[in-house]
């Protein structure tokens, strides 16, 4: 998985699974188009085990971030975090992904 933070006023910690990468997945819903475009400029930072990705998400959890989540292996780890709910995590064209933000 790669993990990159965003710092301003408040972290955004972007997450992904690590061949998702540059892609871009589409789908239409009945209140419109929706798509999930997994660019390098805000997913690709440094690549960690999942072990990892569940501490920095502790960690990172209890200073307020928000968190932007992408694919089956990055969205397992953030329930293992317990940062979310299976039932809170959206698909698009069988790609899971889940927003945090508090």
């Amino acid at each position: 998985m790669y993990v990159k933070l965003h710092k301003s006023y408040r972290t955004v910690v972007a997450i992904c699974d690590s061949d998702l990468i540059g892609k871009k997945f589409e789908e239409k819903f009945k209140d419109g188009i929706k798509q999930l475009d997994i660019r390098e400029n805000f997913y690709k930072g440094q690549e960690m085990p999942e072990s990892e990705v569940i501490s920095l998400i502790k960690r990172e959890y209890k200073e307020d971030a928000t968190f932007n989540i992408i694919g089956k292996e990055s969205c397992k780890a953030a329930e293992k975090a317990g940062l979310v709910d299976a039932k809170f995590v959206k698909k698009i064209k069988g790609i899971p992904y889940v927003l945090v933000l508090m």
